[in-house]
């Protein structure tokens, strides 16, 4: 199983105080919005980091087989929400596998992690590590601002009725 990352958020008073003044609804509204622009920050800084893996004798690209994905199981299980950054086609093994583009990039995963014989090269781990600042802040930003537009539009409803 994938290893999980998780931390908490320090310092964000402002943005905190208002999520706690909105409804569940406008929560997970805005909360899935913010948190799939911070995971495609994620998603684009591990794209960049594969692309140095890409062979461009062959039409595989694991760059383009980066992909950010909704995280259903968790939101049903537990009701946190979460996207997924990963690599389509991941556990796919092919023998004699298509060349083309778009084809499985099965051998992303020796690249990554590395193998007894090859020292691990990391580019999806290090796309969250190193950015978790940048990605942190465009959170806060597009939460701030939906919650902001949720106040806005409750305020218009209650002048208007």
């Amino acid at each position: 199983m994938a290893e999980q990352i998780k931390f908490s958020l320090v310092g964000m008073d402002s943005l905190l105080g208002k999520i706690g003044a909105v409804n569940h609804d406008v929560r997970r509204k805005g909360g899935r919005t913010a948190l799939r622009r911070a995971a495609e920050l994620v998603a684009e800084k591990a794209r960049e980091g594969a692309r140095r893996w890409d062979d461009p004798e062959t039409g595989r690209s694991i760059a383009d087989n980066i992909v950010l994905r909704w995280n259903g199981r968790l939101f049903r299980r537990t009701g946190d929400l979460g996207f997924r950054v990963g690599v389509l086609h991941g556990a796919v093994l092919i023998k004699n596998g298509s060349k083309s583009t778009n084809a499985p990039t099965p051998h992303w995963r020796l690249l990554e992690f590395g193998t007894e014989h090859i020292k691990a090269d990391p580019a999806l781990r290090p796309a969250l590590e190193n950015n978790i600042a940048e990605v942190t802040q465009v959170f806060a930003t597009q939460m701030e601002a939906a919650i902001d537009r949720a106040a806005r539009r409750a305020a218009r409803a209650a002048r208007s009725s």
